[in-house]
């Protein structure tokens, strides 16, 4: 995009991680291929270069992999907490330490920019781990009485927006209560999740402990119905969301759904405008907008709104686009041909219902999915674009006069996911907070996380939470 300033190009070198052409499932501690011999291949977004071929599970590898768990699991929750926890410490010493190696995987398989992986996941990941560690032997004094148990086997279905970072949501927490995993990651980055299996051998972590299951959302059906799977946590839309409520209604498993969200981003008329500009940008355009709590509806004061875009529309004409290896790129590449297409007719929707739409001067590489920065104005709640999660790089503004209608606006969505409050005034924020109805509420900042702080949704962003205290009730009998 057009700058001021002339960047060199700074990419990261892919000597550092060495891919394999192919890799099996991990089940009891191994890497096997599937039972039928299926495989799929794993491209990267941002040039559709295929990077390995991955073998394909199907429903009798997930039973493999349940009774490798479910075997495990008898040892596994007899060990003290403390010795499960110095599993746990060696896994995120380890994580630190090929930290640059499964960045560099991260950005070649899902396409977000290096400087995003390098700096955001893999720092959290490593973070998720170290603070699990700790809880493993503190469980009587976690709020939850004494000597609480374990569930059994965990399955965990995770997206493709932050493959690694929502393993360690998943995984950490549920070793370090006792459980044993069988994990699905999204069949478009399959592969920091098998490169974390092999952490976990290096780690010496018995066998059938974690197992790891690359495969399509058969795969995740079929390991959520399995009977002898206790736990179900799942990260991804509403629509499959909510078709596991539906399956384990009237079961004995427990369940976590983190789904999708509508963020509103709220700035009022004494907020720093250049604050929260950057607050805005790192709300819908961190990972592309590929995050399910991202700020997508802006909601600004009628007052500063002309002055706000302005200085917005500066912002995003100084982002750059391009090569997500490149330290100096700040948009990278959609995941996938199909997120790219849901995009783009969304937009397009937007438009054709009267939206007025806005890109900063931007030329796409001809290779890869690629969707521009963009903003629409003259947005209002009934616009297709200000309800639907689009899941891109694309902010719907709308405007409020008073505190009052600017949380009505905000809370009118099904979604109750997260939300930001731009001020000075720190009574203004309390006020507001306590009546948004989101899971998560930022104040003069956006995307902020740490493994301390639960993290989840309300309505149809699902229920449950992930992270901190709250995050260890979901793998324990309670």
């Amino acid at each position: 995009m057009a700058s001021v300033f002339e960047y060199a190009l700074a990419p990261e070198s892919r000597s550092v991680v060495d891919i394999a052409p192919s890799y099996g499932l991990f089940i009891d501690g191994e890497f096997v291929d599937a039972s039928d011999g299926k495989v799929f291949k794993t491209v990267s977004p941002s040039s559709e270069e295929v990077l390995s071929e991955v073998a394909q599970a199907g429903e009798a590898d997930v039973d493999r992999a349940v009774k490798a768990a479910r075997k495990a699991f008898e040892k596994w929750s007899a060990l003290p907490g403390s010795e499960r926890a110095k599993y746990l410490f060696r896994i995120a010493r380890i994580i630190q330490e090929r930290s640059r190696e499964l960045a560099v995987l991260e950005t070649l398989d899902n396409g977000k920019p290096i400087k995003e992986t390098r700096d955001a996941d893999l720092p959290l990941v490593a973070a998720h781990f170290f603070y699990y560690a700790g809880w493993a032997d503190k469980l009587d004094h976690a709020g939850y009485g004494p000597n609480p148990k374990p569930l059994g086997v965990a399955g965990q279905v995770i997206p493709w927006n932050f493959p690694l970072l929502m393993l360690a949501w998943k995984i950490a927490p549920a070793l370090a209560t006792g459980n044993t995993v069988v994990l699905k990651p999204a069949e478009t980055t399959p592969l920091t999740a098998l490169f974390f299996a092999d952490i976990c051998r290096q780690a010496g972590l018995p066998k059938g402990v974690v197992n790891i299951l690359t495969g399509y959302g058969d795969a995740g059906a079929a390991l959520v119905e399995h009977p002898d799977v206790d736990k179900v946590a799942f990260t991804g839309s509403t629509a499959v969301g909510k078709k596991i409520a539906r399956h384990v209604a009237g079961t004995d498993k427990k369940v976590t759904l983190e789904l999708g969200g509508k963020g509103a981003n709220i700035v009022f008329d004494d907020a720093p405008i250049d604050q929260a500009v950057e607050g805005i940008v790192n709300g819908i355009f961190f990972n592309q907008g590929q995050v399910c709590c991202a700020g997508s509806r802006l909601l600004v004061q009628e007052s500063i709104q002309d002055e706000l875009l302005d200085s917005l529309k500066r912002r995003l004409s100084t982002l750059r686009l391009g090569d997500p290896l490149d330290k100096n790129t700040d948009i990278g590449a959609i995941n996938s041909a199909e997120q790219l297409a849901r995009i783009t007719a969304l937009a397009e929707t937007g438009e054709a219902e009267g939206a007025e739409r806005w890109s900063p001067a931007c030329e796409l590489p001809s290779a890869g999915y690629w969707f521009a920065p963009t903003l629409f104005t003259n947005v209002t709640q009934a616009h297709t674009i200000a309800r639907d999660e689009i899941f891109g790089p694309v902010l719907s503004v709308l405007s409020f006069r008073t505190p009052d209608e600017a949380v009505a606006k905000a809370n009118n969505s099904q979604y109750g996911l997260s939300a930001g409050i731009w001020t000075e005034k720190g009574s203004r924020i309390l006020a507001v907070a306590n009546k948004l109805r989101a899971g998560v509420v930022w104040a003069n900042t956006f995307n902020k996380f740490d493994p301390t702080s639960p993290f989840g949704g309300y309505k149809e962003s699902g229920f449950g939470r992930e992270g901190g205290r709250h995050g260890l009730e979901g793998y324990l009998d309670v």
